[in-house]
């Protein structure tokens, strides 16, 4: 936990001027999400990083929990979110499975390129669907690095990112195909009522708690 606290935490001030690499795709997602949302929504995203998401969806929604387990990339968002007068998104220092814990009445549990990242990223699942009312909607994107439609691809990635890890370039990352990604969030008692690939190699899905 310390080392990826350290490992976020450092790139965080170039994490924050990086530009979305498919803006199309990302839009596309946004939009999405976006029509899950009520004025009435009370929303926790999961790995918000500095805060984009969360304050471009702060206007569709009643109030915006959004949690990141580096305390450098939220303090990024709280700048941007005061700079651009939001004040119904709460940002908070907190760890994936911390966050998926929280019992506040939320609506819609948000996680965008994430469990990729967190290897008990099943427990995660079943702690998100215990504290969703039922009807509640769980939204994520996932880069899913060992799917078969990436083609040869997918045998690339796993060596490039262990040599990236060697030199501190990389965090630990979990290989999904869509398949398991799919398997692991219906086990956990969701019903899936959309998904796609936003881009290719990301897996959204909106999953509704029954």
């Amino acid at each position: 936990m310390t080392d990826a606290v350290k490992f976020w935490d450092k790139i965080a001030p170039k994490y924050a001027q990086d530009p979305i690499k498919d803006l199309a795709a990302y839009e596309y997602t946004r939009g999405r999400t976006q029509s899950y949302l009520t004025e009435d929504s009370y929303v926790l995203e999961i790995g918000c990083g500095t805060g984009s998401t969360a304050i471009e969806l702060s206007h569709a929604a009643r109030q915006i929990v959004a949690a990141d387990i580096s305390p450098a990339m939220i303090g990024i968002a709280k700048t941007k979110a005061e700079t651009a007068g939001i004040s119904n998104v709460d940002f908070r220092a907190m760890s994936a499975e911390d966050a998926a814990k929280l019992t506040e009445p939320f609506d819609v549990v948000m996680a965008f390129n994430i469990f990729h990242l967190a290897p008990n990223a099943d427990d995660i699942f079943g702690d998100i669907y215990r504290n969703l009312p039922s009807g509640g909607y769980f939204i994520s994107k996932t880069p899913c690095l060992a799917d078969p439609s990436l083609g040869v691809k997918r045998f690339i990635f796993k060596p490039m990112i262990g040599l990236l890890q060697m030199i501190g370039k990389a965090p630990a990352v979990r290989s999904f195909t869509h398949a398991e990604l799919e398997a692991a969030i219906t086990f956990a008692g969701f019903e899936i009522v959309e998904s796609g690939n936003f881009p290719a190699m990301s897996r959204y899905i909106v999953a509704r708690k029954k």
